[in-house]
């Protein structure tokens, strides 16, 4: 069976931007704003970003495109061992359980959408009226089961088209339209009263604030700099191994994250003025805030019902951008592996996803350890299986992929891009999960860094001998 590849490096850019630019940026990054200080999350966010988010692409490409296979046959072909297939596998389970909360949300969203298009008495009077007590009405239950099957079906006739039919074509479309109604938004939001204070909460960095607050925003900014980048779910090594050689991967993992963080930063502009315009407190309804909080504002603003249907326009594209990638990952490890057909893959995964997301659609205590404890481990555990395998498994070999096609600049940092994700950034994302679950407040800070450096350490023993770095 001949591989599919991209057509252009624009088509893989704006899909693996797509994959990160979705809900992750619009609906979670605003809420994870609010709740953890405003301008020091962002602050620590970009630092993230930078130094943990691009090397880490950097790492699931290296391994996508040597392998030119999925997360399960890289990771087996390349190192000759059944239990790295085994790692390689959690990334499918990964998606599988990214979309059982996911495709709920894009449920909520495509509602939304349609009662906005609708318009009063029947469509966005219904949430304008009552934004609070309209979404815990909808929220969950057999409804919320209908929307996410609608928004599963529409995800999975994008991944049925193939990777340049559906994928690349679908996100060639999806991710101008979302930067330019974005940026019209933003511009459009300027001219709104009180949109100052907004803009300083979001903004406004204060040293002070950051210093104190440092660790405390450190674990859930790091934890939102993997969802949105798509690191260690395995979709970055999928879609790099529709690569070929001559794309320069250094440029092409910068460009994706700064594409990413400029819409993390538009929603922001977007959201944060429009919420204090408003006199909307954004700190308030946990994962319901962007509906809550935003609703309430376009009921009291003029035209509120055609801003409504550009916003939800733009917030489903970005879940559609993203949902398809997390489908790509299982659908790629059955055509790959199994010998399947793309559409027997993808209706068979559809039904699986159709079963696990409605039981999180029914039942809301689930759907926040699915979307919160089991995804924050199931994404970091990946991206350090993806980089300790890329740097001591790999070795050399990452670096000669890292260096085909990169230009002199990339070439030069190379040895300490391997050092990193070999050595440093393993060390950060254990530390990172040390200080979620609280070990440093019991601890203190240097036994939670011993604690780390140790746990690393030992995983490194044990892959000595495998390359050396």
């Amino acid at each position: 069976m001949t591989r599919e590849t991209w057509a252009t490096r624009t088509g893989f850019i704006l899909a693996a931007a797509g994959s990160a630019v979705g809900l992750g940026n619009i609906w979670r990054f605003p809420w994870m704003t609010a709740e953890n200080g405003g301008s020091a999350f962002l602050a620590v966010y970009l630092l993230v970003v930078l130094g943990v988010g691009v090397p880490g692409l950097l790492g699931e490409f290296v391994i996508g495109r040597r392998a030119r296979r999925n997360p399960v046959g890289a990771l087996r072909n390349l190192s000759g061992s059944r239990g790295w297939a085994a790692v390689g596998a959690v990334s499918a389970v990964t998606g599988v359980a990214l979309l059982s909360f996911y495709s709920v949300v894009g449920g909520w969203i495509l509602r939304y959408l349609l009662v906005s298009v609708a318009g009063p008495p029947t469509g966005g009077a219904a949430y304008l009226a009552n934004p609070g007590a309209y979404f815990e009405a909808i929220s969950f239950g057999y409804e919320a089961v209908a929307f996410h099957l609608l928004f599963l079906a529409l995800t999975g006739g994008i991944v049925l088209g193939g990777v340049r039919r559906g994928i690349e074509l679908g996100t060639k479309v999806m991710m101008p339209a979302i930067l330019v109604l974005l940026v019209g938004m933003a511009a459009w939001v300027v001219t709104q009263p009180g949109a100052g204070a907004g803009y300083q909460f979001f903004l406004g960095f204060e040293f002070a604030a950051l210093r104190e607050n440092f660790f405390v925003v450190l674990g859930p900014a790091a934890g939102q700099a993997l969802f949105t980048l798509s690191v260690g779910a395995g979709t970055m090594v999928t879609y790099a191994s529709y690569l070929g050689e001559d794309r320069s991967l250094p440029f092409d993992g910068s460009v994706i994250a700064l594409l990413n963080t400029g819409v993390g930063v538009l929603a922001g502009l977007v959201v944060f003025p429009l919420l204090f315009s408003q006199g909307v407190d954004p700190g308030t309804g946990g994962p319901g805030a962007l509906f809550v909080g935003i609703a309430g504002a376009f009921a009291a603003l003029p035209g509120g019902d055609l801003l409504a249907v550009a916003f939800f326009g733009v917030v489903s594209l970005a879940a559609l951008s993203s949902s398809i990638s997390m489908l790509e990952i299982p659908v790629a490890v059955l055509v790959d592996e199994g010998g399947w057909s793309r559409r027997r893959a993808v209706g068979t995964l559809l039904a699986l996803v159709a079963a696990t997301g409605a039981v999180t659609a029914l039942r809301p205590a689930l759907f926040d350890v699915v979307a919160g404890t089991l995804v924050d481990l199931l994404l970091t555990g990946g991206l350090l299986a993806f980089l300790l395998f890329a740097a001591w498994v790999l070795g050399r070999e990452a670096v000669e992929e890292y260096l085909t096609g990169a230009g002199p600049v990339a070439a030069r940092l190379a040895t300490p891009w391997l050092f990193a994700i070999g050595v440093v950034i393993p060390v950060f994302l254990v530390f990172t999960l040390l200080t979620t679950a609280g070990v440093d407040a019991r601890f203190g800070f240097w036994p939670t860094v011993t604690t780390a450096v140790v746990a690393v350490a030992a995983v490194l023993v044990g892959l000595r001998g495998r390359a050396a770095i």
